[in-house]
């Protein structure tokens, strides 16, 4: 049973997946890593966030950057959103992520900052155990 989910929208998010498993892998942090678009797959993505036993997400997202919001309407479990850079620098899915409608939480960090998703997650685990 992993700890994190780490669910990338596209395969070309990649180098962003690679900085959350890096710090999870120092810290000794079990995850799932996964490419489920919101749009392209959006059944895939329902039987995955049913079926997954872990205890945080991490998506990662570019553009309209909906999955960030789609698992955290389809989960009570912390969702941690990754805006991806893009044609505008990442602002678009920047704001995609910080902008959630009340009921749909979802911890945003900077654009590209696959790293601080993971140290969110470290320290959110670290308050599950105690």
């Amino acid at each position: 049973m992993a700890d994190v989910a780490i669910i990338s929208g596209s395969a070309s998010d990649a180098a962003i997946a690679d900085k959350v498993k890096r710090v999870l892998d120092e810290n000794k942090v079990s995850y799932d890593a996964q490419i489920i678009s919101a749009h392209r797959d959006p059944d895939k993505l329902d039987a995955y966030i049913k079926t997954s036993t872990v205890k945080i997400y991490i998506a990662i997202a570019g553009l309209s950057a909906a999955l960030p919001g789609v698992i955290a309407s389809k989960t009570e479990k912390p969702v941690i959103g990754v805006p991806v850079s893009g044609t505008l620098n990442g602002l678009d899915a920047l704001l995609s992520i910080a902008q959630m409608p009340k009921g749909v939480p979802v911890a945003c960090v900077g654009v590209d900052n696959g790293d601080n998703a993971a140290w969110l997650a470290v320290r959110i685990l670290k308050l599950l155990k105690h």
